[in-house]
């Protein structure tokens, strides 16, 4: 067992930093280490940032975004086009599609997919919420932008299924060659995906 070389102060903020997504144990060593040394530059303001995100962070009912706001300043926003959705697993895709500005529109976070071998299923995500949202009316479009996994593809079958019968349309993201990719590089999977959504020049 390794010995202790620090106060348990520090060893305590090192194990909870290395539960940090990307962070191994080694990383985490060297980011509290780097706090430390800049305490009142760094370690103290984030310390005070995390105590206010924790006391303010909260979960948008309507679409499942994190905000400090509910409903969050997305579902709020006047300017976006309220009548198309885009459907997405996690908080961090719906991040990820604000910073590409392609789509100035609403959003709807499933927090996660299906997956019976994991025992998740429908009642475990977001997915009545968007159905109320769908059958509440106004709603035109929905993209579903899940990821290209078994699980991810499960799960937009079950939101297709799910809203039969309602006057909406149903879309998903184009899967294919990357912008800047090679072909030499790219799997067959993708390959076959982007020959399948070919479109006319």
């Amino acid at each position: 067992m390794a010995k202790s070389i620090s106060g348990p102060e520090i060893e305590k903020l090192i194990q909870l930093l290395a539960r940090v997504p990307g962070l191994g144990p080694r990383s985490a060593r060297r980011a509290a280490l780097h706090m430390i040394k800049k305490k009142d530059q760094l370690l103290g303001p984030l310390s005070e940032a995390m105590a206010e995100a924790h006391e303010k962070v909260t979960v948008c009912l309507r679409c499942g975004n994190v905000d400090t706001a509910d409903p969050c300043s997305i579902c709020t926003d006047t300017r976006r086009d309220s009548s198309v959705i885009i459907v997405v697993e996690d908080v961090a895709d719906l991040w990820a599609l604000e910073r590409a500005a392609a789509m100035n529109c609403t959003y709807h976070v499933l927090g996660g997919t299906l997956s019976p071998l994991d025992g998740i299923g429908p009642d475990d995500l977001n997915i009545k919420t968007l159905v109320d949202r769908v059958s509440n009316g106004g709603i035109k479009e929905l993209v579903i932008a899940v990821n290209a996994t078994v699980e991810g593809q499960t799960t937009a079958h079950y939101i297709t299924d799910q809203l039969d019968g309602f006057d909406v349309s149903i879309t998903r993201l184009a899967h294919g060659v990357p912008v800047g990719g090679e072909l030499d590089y790219l799997d067959e999977g993708t390959l076959t995906a982007a020959l399948r959504s070919r479109t006319k020049l």
